[in-house]
């Protein structure tokens, strides 16, 4: 299989970014817990500029990942960056230990957060913002409403929104042209469901995290058997399936292997047959 992105065809975020369909989570490059830097600092900055190789024209990072070192190893391995290559980053969860994350959707914060991303990515601009989470604290619309506001100020291009149900969403679709929605979603979690179809209905991007169950996908004879049928591994029928899933989905599986990253992008050539997505979609 040719280990190239384009191969997984290319999908519209908004009105004017193009990018191939299979992008790159660069969460897994950080410390354990998601914190602190990636003990093996230069191969970090050799799976960004991979990434690139691949033909990845779309890297998802947040400014809680580390927090604050993932945006800035980006800006150290790829800057100045390739023409057409879209950063999306979030806003809106803080960090104060690994695997502890706490949601801060006040406008103040996401203003603040907004800026320093811009600092450590070297932009003007952000093309794609997201609000991290809903923050039960403080009420949905005044956090979509900073973003809105950072839009309408030139800091960022588009907003896009993440681990949210259909009626915050619609909430959100009131205040703003939201663009993207990020949720949990796997050919093993598909608890986001509804909110994919009402992507679909709006014409969103749907960036599915945790897509490959953290690779840890159990074994299934259906999924090995799909699998073996294409010379691939479970996890690239995952990846396909996703991609065959849904027009709107954009797939960001993140990893800190290179060997790992060729094999994820690669899975963007498999096509799997109607009896062959038939079958997946019964796997739970």
């Amino acid at each position: 299989m040719t280990a190239n992105a384009a191969r997984a065809g290319k999908i519209t975020i908004g009105a004017d970014l193009e990018v191939n369909r299979l992008g790159y989570g660069a969460m897994r490059l950080t410390g354990e817990g998601v914190w602190g830097p990636h003990p093996d600092h230069e191969n970090a900055i050799a799976v960004l500029k991979k990434v690139i190789e691949l033909g990845v024209d779309f890297i998802d990072t947040a400014n809680s990942y580390g927090p604050e070192t993932n945006e800035s190893l980006i800006h150290e391995a790829l800057y100045p960056y390739p023409e057409g290559l879209v950063i999306a980053t979030k806003g809106g969860l803080t960090r104060s230990g690994p695997n502890k994350w706490e949601r801060n959707g006040d406008p103040v914060h996401l203003r603040e957060q907004c800026e320093l991303s811009l600092q450590r990515l070297g932009l003007e601009t952000i093309d794609l913002y997201q609000l991290h989470a809903p923050d039960p604290e403080i009420p949905y619309a005044e956090s979509v409403g900073a973003l809105a506001e950072l839009q309408r100020e030139g800091l960022i291009r588009h907003v896009g929104i993440s681990n949210v149900d259909s009626v915050q969403l619609e909430v959100a679709l009131d205040i703003v042209d939201v663009v993207s929605v990020q949720n949990r979603f796997s050919i093993s979690d598909r608890g986001s469901l509804e909110v994919l179809l009402a992507c679909e209905r709006h014409g969103l991007a749907f960036l599915p995290w945790f897509p490959l169950v953290a690779g840890s996908l159990e074994e299934d004879e259906v999924i090995d058997r799909i699998a073996a049928r294409h010379d691939a591994t479970r996890y690239q029928v995952a990846i396909a399936w996703l991609l065959q899933r849904s027009p709107v989905m954009l797939p960001i599986p993140g990893t800190s292997s290179i060997a790992h990253l060729e094999e994820n992008v690669a899975a963007g050539a498999i096509r799997l047959s109607e009896e062959e997505m038939l079958e997946l979609e019964a796997v739970a």
